[in-house]
């Protein structure tokens, strides 16, 4: 009896059936391509391998082969093997149809991605090989669920210099991301019994359902020219902010509400969660230090390399106050789930200046990018006023009362993806209703920035 799994060369697991081995054989490959479970072009092994791995003798897979290239199976060429052909995979009876992929847009100016075509690759490639190759083998192992040191270390540097954080290495949590950051945070408040968490009016539908899948409570706070008042933070466990630069609105919070916040928490022994929203892109004014350096005691400050570099990388930290430097990592398990290898690149790429001259070339670029749009809207759409534009990777362009439908229609006929700014309210807001076009001018790489500018004016009223 041939034996179900090959050993050698590439894996190809069969189940022969039927009477003789080369019948089962032939039977076998011919269902595992007709079901598209070895897609078109899979290279299969060779007679001499399948022979041996099956425990078969060669002339049988050979004659199996032969079987199917002859019925037009497979695809048989000298000194390229033996090959799966080319042919429209029917799906097993009774399987459910795949759903059509929705047609991706021509342009896409949907906040909160950066421009993913100028990712540093060589430089990054530099830094993974430096890293690489001056890593101690423990590196490789589990690890400590806070991080490798080495990030941690580099991060601490990186966060005072250029943030205004107040962190050591040993209050500093390596996460994959700020969801995943705040995932964590969540399941430590609900098992200190918190019930609430204070968000702001405009944010991310994403971030509070993630507190609600917490078993927390979100509560919106009043939003006006200043930012988010925190006059209404009463008896609130805990309040997260987009202090530096607010999304979707841009704005930056108000020094005296920043004073309020930290007050607040030392009154009441609340946690202020700081998410460091693209707080690396800056343009007309000068960096606004973290909230976390008022009080390291009381704040949570997040960070990431989302916007700076890559989503992809799935890599953000926390920087936290002492009375949770034991409760997070436990949440986050014994081991440390992020990889070292991109940790270690990290960190390299951070201490030897790699970063610093990627932002800053990015700052430039984008820079470009939201002047460009701010000089097009003044010349083809005047009844359009952008907001939020000193610093970030996005605009707020205001439409007039009524309009952001019909706006948000005529973009979809345009093959331009782009959000409305109600999308990002909290359903429980009280904020006045305001009508206008949330535009991330950092996703589309160089070369399809003018496309998607012109796409864009042409669906805003003059």
């Amino acid at each position: 009896m041939a034996k179900p799994w090959a050993t050698l060369g590439v894996d190809l697991h069969l189940e022969p059936t039927g009477g003789g081995v080369r019948r089962g054989l032939t039977d076998a490959l011919r269902e595992a391509v007709r079901t598209g479970r070895l897609a078109p072009g899979t290279r299969l092994p060779s007679s001499r391998a399948l022979a041996a791995d099956l425990d078969i003798a060669r002339n049988t897979v050979a004659d199996a082969y032969a079987d199917l290239v002859a019925e037009g199976w497979l695809t048989a060429r000298q000194g390229s093997g033996t090959r799966v052909a080319e042919r429209t995979v029917v799906p097993p009876s009774g399987a459910p149809p795949r759903p059509r992929a929705p047609g991706r847009p021509t342009h896409n100016l949907v906040p909160g991605t950066p421009d993913l075509a100028s990712f540093p690759r060589a430089q990054w490639l530099k830094a993974a090989r430096r890293a690489l190759a001056t890593a101690p083998y423990q590196a490789l192992d589990y690890g400590d669920p806070r991080g490798r040191i080495e990030l941690r270390t580099a991060l601490a540097g990186y966060l005072s210099r250029a943030r205004g954080v107040r962190a050591d290495p040993e209050h500093i949590l390596v996460c994959a991301g700020f969801s995943h950051g705040l995932r964590l945070l969540g399941a430590v408040l609900r098992a200190r019994g918190a019930r609430t968490v204070a968000v702001e009016s405009y944010g991310l539908d994403v971030h509070w359902n993630l507190l609600a899948a917490a078993g927390l409570r979100t509560v919106p706070l009043p939003f006006d020219e200043r930012g988010t008042d925190p006059r209404e933070l009463t008896d609130q466990d805990a309040v997260l902010l987009t202090p530096a630069h607010q999304f979707p609105m841009g704005g930056t919070l108000h020094r005296d509400r920043r004073a309020a916040v930290v007050e607040w928490a030392r009154r009441t022994g609340g946690l202020v969660v700081e998410d460091d929203y693209d707080g690396e892109f800056r343009y007309d004014r000068q960096p606004v230090g973290a909230l976390q350096g008022l009080d390291p005691d009381h704040v949570v400050h997040a960070g990431t390399a989302s916007k700076s570099l890559a989503p992809g990388l799935r890599l953000g930290w926390l920087v936290l106050p002492p009375g949770l430097m034991e409760e997070v990592p436990a949440a986050k398990g014994g081991i440390d789930s992020c990889g070292s290898l991109d940790q270690l690149t990290l960190a390299e790429f951070l201490v030897s200046g790699a970063y610093d001259r990627h932002v800053r070339a990015a700052r430039l670029r984008y820079r470009r990018r939201r002047d460009a749009l701010v000089a097009e809207l003044a010349r083809r759409a005047p009844k359009v006023h952008a907001t939020g534009i000193a610093a970030g990777l996005h605009v707020v362009l205001r439409l007039p009362p009524g309009t952001e439908q019909s706006a948000l229609r005529a973009a979809a006929w345009q093959g331009l993806a782009v959000h409305g700014l109600h999308r990002y309210q909290h359903p429980e807001a009280t904020v006045e209703r305001r009508d206008a076009l949330v535009v991330g001018y950092g996703t589309p790489p160089d070369h399809a920035w003018s496309g998607a500018l012109e796409a864009l004016c042409a669906v805003l009223p003059e």
